[in-house]
């Protein structure tokens, strides 16, 4: 059951998670880490660490949605291989594990949430905070595949909870997925980078009612 309170001013919930699949960091939760306790638009920014754990991560997301009642949900994963901040389009309701969670679960073709519709798209202004991350020289992309592992599992999750719950309905969020440090292997992007870049995504996301291309229409 969805019991919310009342934060005393706006705020904007970022995630990341735990190091998971043998990496000793996880970029997603160092970056927004980096970004806690800031203020940005006139809204408070809370970051929180989720494990890379089926089920469980939702769990833990569910307990953070009902504590502050966020304006603005960022989720933010590791996507090793990507070059680029990766604004995903769209969540499916699939889990199709490669690789065990770090508790050892492997689910393969089972659904986030059964019954739930088959997808949800993101509520994020995605090609606006393109243009703004563009703008500050930054890699970036918009992605139209979250996987089918914890990532997409969170993303998902994350809609389904705002679009059944009246309480959620100002509420809008989405999912970033960011490159491997410098460290971890290539292609890889320094961690000031992906702190900048969420940082210039959020506060796209936060000035920007309405994703400004798609409200003008198709662009040839």
């Amino acid at each position: 059951m969805y019991t919310p309170t009342r934060p005393s001013r706006p705020r904007v919930l970022l995630t990341g998670f735990d190091a998971f699949g043998g990496d000793a960091i996880n970029p997603s939760w160092l970056a927004v880490r980096a970004l806690h306790g800031r203020q940005m638009a006139g809204h408070a920014v809370v970051a929180a660490q989720l494990p890379t754990v089926f089920g469980e991560a939702l769990r833990a997301l569910h307990v953070l949605l009902v504590k502050h009642q966020p304006a603005l949900v960022i989720c933010v994963g590791q996507a090793g291989g990507r070059s680029a901040l990766s604004l995903e389009r769209i969540a499916i309701n699939v889990d199709d594990a490669p690789i065990p969670d770090n508790a050892g679960a492997q689910p393969i073709d089972a659904p986030v949430a059964p019954g739930a519709p088959a997808a949800y798209f993101s509520t994020l202004p995605i090609k606006a905070m393109l243009a703004a991350l563009q703008r500050e020289g930054l890699p970036a992309e918009v992605s139209q595949t979250a996987g089918t592992f914890v990532c997409n599992h969170v993303f998902y999750g994350l809609m389904h909870t705002i679009a059944a719950n009246p309480e959620l309905r100002h509420t809008r969020g989405g999912f970033v997925h960011v490159p491997w440090l410098p460290e971890q292997g290539t292609p890889s992007m320094a961690l000031d980078d992906v702190v900048r870049g969420l940082r210039v995504a959020v506060r796209a996301a936060l000035t920007t009612p309405q994703d400004t291309l798609l409200a003008g229409g198709a662009t040839h």
